[in-house]
């Protein structure tokens, strides 16, 4: 779920971000009042864009926080088998390493 929302999330932020490049370029070449409301459609969708991302953020970080106490509470329940595991990928880093 948290890699379709980051695929949605990025694919949302791109499209913003060359809707906000096609007004700059069109406010840059046209004056006046066109101009303005261009330039004010861009700044509009550049806010959106950073929102998004200020929601993204905020996503990411709980979801980092619930996996560092679920492993943090798996590791003090379970601390044999974490050192076991934990010997295993250092046995299985070493092979690979060792290999090349």
């Amino acid at each position: 779920m948290l890699e379709s929302n980051l695929k949605t999330a990025r694919h949302d932020l791109k499209a913003l971000v060359q809707d906000a490049q096609a007004l700059f370029a069109q406010a840059t070449s046209s004056t006046g009042m066109k101009a303005e409301e261009l330039s004010a459609r861009g700044m509009s969708l550049l806010d959106n864009a950073l929102d998004r991302v200020q929601e993204l953020q905020t996503v990411t970080l709980e979801k980092g926080k619930e996996l560092a106490n679920s492993t943090d509470s798996y590791v003090r329940e379970n601390p044999w088998r974490a050192v076991g595991i934990s010997a295993a990928v250092g046995v299985l880093v070493g092979l690979l390493i060792a290999r090349k």
